[in-house]
C-alpha cells in the first residue's frame, strides 16, 4: 500500500521552475527525508514523485498512471503540491466524508503552527487520473498572493522561495503523509 507526495520537475519556457514547481518537489523530498532522519517507519510505503513534462501537458504523470494503474487498489492517498511553497493554510482535499473527517483530525495536529484548514477539491493535474480513479487526493494550500508575481517568468527563481514558508510547508507534508502511511486502515473510498 503506498502513501504518494509529489512536485513535478519541470518549468515553462523562460523560468527556473522554482514556484512552478520546484518547492514541491522540495518540500516531497524534505517529507521523506525527515520521516527517515526521525527513524519512524510507517506502516505503508511512502513514495516520492518527481513529476516531469507537467507544463508539457502531463505527459510524465500520464505514462506514471498507465504503468501502475494496475493497482490502483493499493494506492491509500496522492498528494501534489503545485501552487508553490508559500505560507500554508491547509490542504484542499478530495475524497468521501469518512476519509474527509479523517484529513481534518489529521489537521488538527499542525494547530501549533496554524495550518488546519482542509478546503473542498484537491488540485493537481499530475494526480488526477489517481483522483478520477477514486483515490483520496490531497493539494497543498498556501498564500497565492505573490504566486502569480514569479509564475512563468524570469523572476521564476530559487531567491523567491522564503525558507522559513517552505519548511513550514515541508511539516504539513510530512505530518500529513506518515500519519495517513501509518494509520491501521486506509482512507476509506
Amino acid at each position: 500500500q503506498i502513501v504518494l507526495v509529489s512536485g513535478h520537475l519541470d518549468s515553462w519556457d523562460v523560468g527556473q521552475g522554482a514556484v512552478d514547481d520546484g518547492g514541491g518537489a522540495f518540500i516531497s523530498w524534505e517529507a521523506l527525508s525527515l520521516i527517515k532522519d526521525l527513524g519512524l517507519r510507517p506502516k505503508r510505503t511512502l513514495r516520492l514523485v518527481l513529476w516531469t513534462a507537467e507544463e508539457q501537458g502531463g505527459i510524465g504523470a500520464e505514462q506514471y498512471y498507465q504503468l501502475h494503474k494496475e493497482n490502483i487498489s493499493n494506492f491509500d492517498i496522492v498528494m501534489e503540491s503545485d501552487e508553490g511553497t508559500f505560507k500554508p493554510s491547509g490542504l484542499g482535499f478530495t475524497g468521501n466524508a469518512k476519509a474527509r473527517d479523517i484529513v481534518k483530525e489529521i489537521m488538527t495536529l499542525l494547530q501549533p503552527i496554524n495550518v488546519t484548514d482542509v478546503y473542498d477539491n484537491a488540485e493537481g493535474t499530475d494526480i488526477d487520473y489517481w483522483m478520477r480513479g477514486g483515490v483520496p487526493g490531497a493539494s497543498l494550500r498556501d498564500d497565492l498572493s505573490k504566486y502569480f508575481w514569479f509564475h512563468h517568468s524570469q523572476g521564476d527563481t530559487m531567491t523567491v522561495q522564503d525558507p522559513n514558508q517552505m519548511n513550514l510547508c515541508a511539516a504539513v507534508w510530512t505530518v500529513v503523509s506518515y500519519v495517513i502511511a501509518d494509520m491501521e486502515e486506509m482512507l476509506p473510498r
